[in-house]
């Protein structure tokens, strides 16, 4: 048997492609649904506000927070003891008030303490007149 054909003899029927098993197709589609679901909740993460500039940025804006604090306080420290002639103990106060200002200013920051403003004042509650006890 040759596998040439002679001129004007018609094509050879070829055998049908196989269909894809109803198990595969079903399992292909379960997986693209997986897919771009992973795709779908991974792309907000890489785009949003975790991203790696953002999270540099944040840590920055704490440490100048503290470290402001920390300086602010060491200076005023200092300024009280050439003042007062108290060396090294404004220093020290003024150094440690400075570190819980700047611990402070970072716990806000975070929103782990509320922002400091005006207390609200109080209902003020009627108070019953007892019968004095000397009637």
């Amino acid at each position: 048997m040759s596998d040439r054909r002679r001129p004007g003899e018609a094509e050879p029927d070829l055998p049908p492609e196989p269909v894809p098993d109803a198990e595969l197709v079903a399992r292909r589609e379960a997986l693209e649904a997986r897919l771009s679901a992973k795709r779908a909740a991974e792309k907000p993460a890489k785009d949003g506000p975790g991203s790696s500039i953002r999270g540099a940025a944040d840590g920055m804006k704490l440490a100048s927070e503290f470290v402001a604090g920390v300086i602010a306080g060491a200076g005023i420290g200092y300024l009280v003891d050439k003042v007062a002639g108290t060396q090294p103990f404004g220093l020290i106060v003024f150094l440690l008030l400075g570190f819980v200002a700047g611990v402070l200013n970072v716990l806000r920051s975070v929103g782990r303490v509320p922002q400091a403003g005006p207390v609200p004042a109080a209902k003020a509650t009627p108070v019953e007149k007892d019968a004095d006890p000397a009637d």
